[in-house]
């Protein structure tokens, strides 16, 4: 069982160089949970693709289906975004040391991580690693 960022899971989706590897490790997992934030998220990558011509409307539609086939089919465990969730991450920031940089949406996946017991976040994202490490969790890649 891992839990992964939407720049993990966009990899999965998006082809770029670390496409196979981060494929075979999420493939070889039992259980890959994410933050119910991964679907806005996600969306936004997919519409970045297309928006900046990288994607046709055809390979944008293809990516929403399959990431909505393999929800659908369970690869994924959602894991909620609540008030719990939110309050705890706006504390976040009252501890956080000021050479931190740490955006609102990295700062939700790291605090589900950490409220679910997760001691490992596979992110692709430097700040959110850096991050991460202040707050006691370990980034990874595949």
């Amino acid at each position: 069982m891992i839990f992964c960022d939407t720049s993990a899971i966009a990899k999965f989706y998006v082809v770029e160089k670390e496409t196979p590897a981060i494929r075979a490790r999420l493939e070889a997992e039992d259980q890959v949970c994410l933050s119910e934030l991964v679907r806005a998220e996600l969306m936004s990558v997919f519409h970045r693709q297309l928006r900046e011509k990288k994607w046709t409307r055809d390979k944008f539609l293809t990516a929403v289906r399959q990431f909505t086939n393999d929800d659908i089919g369970g690869f994924w465990t959602w894991l909620p975004l609540d008030t719990t969730i939110i309050d705890a991450a706006a504390k976040t920031y009252a501890s956080l040391p000021d050479t931190v940089r740490l955006r609102t949406a990295d700062c939700l996946h790291l605090v589900t991580a950490m409220h679910h017991g997760f001691a490992d976040i596979y992110t692709y994202d430097a700040n959110q690693s850096a991050a991460a490490v202040s707050l006691g969790l370990k980034p990874m890649t595949a």
